[in-house]
């Protein structure tokens, strides 16, 4: 990652007196001011926690909610088993592999292969995002629809280079990356994001080190999801490549995914 530009100033804002004291709770954890002058925010109110930039003009907020909007829409339309990244991790006829997401991010892939029926291990190192998605899979979990889904989901805070290196569970059959850069498209979910995370989580300027990483845990295959027209990560080049309108995925197989696993 590049650390050269300035950090970003964040505070942590109640929305409402009653969460004054778990609000608090986060800003000590993730070491914010509570109040004063500052870029962004990290508010806590009745939907849980969001992200904010102050000021204007600024885009709206972005929250983790696995239950409603885009992540709702995807999971009733988005195709099922058919989609692209289902065919990417190996997703077949009585086979749903063990996923490690070593880049989570706001966890949306990772939900949709834990709906599925994948169990999916998420990494994130930028703190404030994995709080984001922490506090989205906590509310998730009480949900009647989509909780049997998160419960299939676990998140890990760290740097997944660091984490994979030194893994000490159970190897993970497949290995999903989604580097931040470069942008995958150009819709206004994804450049609203990308205008709020990038100033803390900078691009991922390490991904030839995740790859080599996740090449040296994963079992069976290792997926890479690419802007369509990006080059390849450097280092080992991929086995083969599905490519959808926008994006594609690189795919980097180590064994067969129709051997049952090992015949678990």
């Amino acid at each position: 990652m590049n650390d050269a530009r300035p950090p970003a100033t964040i505070r942590m804002d109640s929305l409402d007196p009653a969460f004054a004291q778990v609000a608090a709770a986060w800003a000590a954890r993730l070491q914010l001011q509570m109040d004063g002058e500052a870029e962004f925010a990290l508010q806590l109110g009745p939907s849980g926690l969001q992200f904010i930039e102050l000021g204007t003009p600024a885009a709206g907020p972005i929250r983790v909610d696995f239950a409603a909007g885009a992540v709702a829409h995807r999971r009733l339309f988005g195709g099922g088993s058919g989609q692209m990244i289902a065919k990417a991790v190996g997703i077949q006829q009585g086979v749903r592999p063990v996923v490690l997401d070593a880049t989570a991010g706001l966890g949306r892939d990772a939900f949709v292969l834990a709906e599925l029926g994948c169990q999916v291990t998420l990494i994130e190192r930028q703190p404030l995002i994995a709080a984001l998605l922490e506090d989205g899979l906590q509310r998730a979990l009480a949900d009647t629809e989509v909780g049997s889904i998160v419960a299939r989901m676990r998140l890990i805070h760290g740097n997944a280079i660091d984490l994979m290196r030194a893994w000490g569970e159970e190897l993970p059959q497949v290995i999903y990356l989604d580097p931040m850069f470069p942008h995958r498209d150009k819709s206004a979910l994804v450049k609203k994001e990308m205008r709020l995370f990038r100033p803390l989580a900078g691009d991922d300027d390490d991904a030839p080190t995740l790859l080599e990483s996740a090449l040296g845990l994963a079992t069976h295959r290792v997926v890479v999801k690419r802007s369509r027209k990006a080059p390849a990560i450097a280092g080992e080049k991929p086995g083969y490549t599905l490519e959808g309108n926008s994006s594609r995925f690189d795919i980097y197989p180590k064994k067969s995914l129709k051997a049952k696993f090992d015949a678990t």
